[in-house]
């Protein structure tokens, strides 16, 4: 079986779905904020949640350190970040290069590195879409996986809801082959 951390820092809608899809494989979900109300999902699906504090390490290359020693613990193949918003260090990539994947909300290279990317598509009328990719050292400058159009809606929550819609079909269905196609090569 392929094991998978997820990594989210707020609402948690992805992760739900990811989730949902792959069932035992999500192993754990790792977030940086105490409230997120991701947290509130991953305890309903029965789902182990650690939290750890940055400022309990020295650096955050021990942070960073501490991370791998978990993913290590729970033997993790793939990590899936699901709006996670902190930045990826060399100490993580250096321990699973390749074997991290993102979702962007538009169709990256529009609006990379945007935490309001829906937002800034949306009133630009460009990069309409959703990107699965993978997480190099950059921010959203990975290898693209897939991507998907999403039309342009007249009013925000529509298009906004489109997107997300888009994402939960999209996601699920990327990993699904990255689980396979690790499976093969095991």
């Amino acid at each position: 079986m392929t094991n998978i951390a997820v990594f989210a820092s707020g609402n948690g809608s992805n992760f739900e779905v990811l989730a949902q899809a792959l069932g035992a494989n999500i192993r754990f979900l790792f977030t940086d904020h105490h409230d997120a109300y991701v947290l509130k999902r991953a305890e309903r699906l029965g789902i182990q949640a650690f939290v750890p504090e940055r400022q309990d390490f020295p650096s955050k290359t021990a942070f960073e350190l501490a991370i791998v020693d978990l993913l290590k613990q729970y033997e993790i193949d793939l990590i899936c970040l699901a709006g996670y918003m902190r930045f990826i260090g060399k100490t993580i990539f250096d321990h699973y290069p390749g074997l991290m994947v993102n979702l962007h909300p538009s169709l990256l290279p529009d609006f990379a590195g945007s935490p309001h990317a829906i937002d800034e598509s949306w009133q630009a009328k460009a990069g309409l879409g959703i990107t699965v990719h993978f997480v190099d050292e950059g921010i959203d400058t990975g290898a693209i996986i897939q991507q998907r159009p999403v039309a342009y809606h007249e009013q925000l929550a529509d298009y906004e809801a489109a997107i997300h819609a888009a994402e939960h079909q999209l996601y699920p269905a990327v990993v699904q082959e990255l689980i396979k196609q690790i499976s093969d090569n095991a």
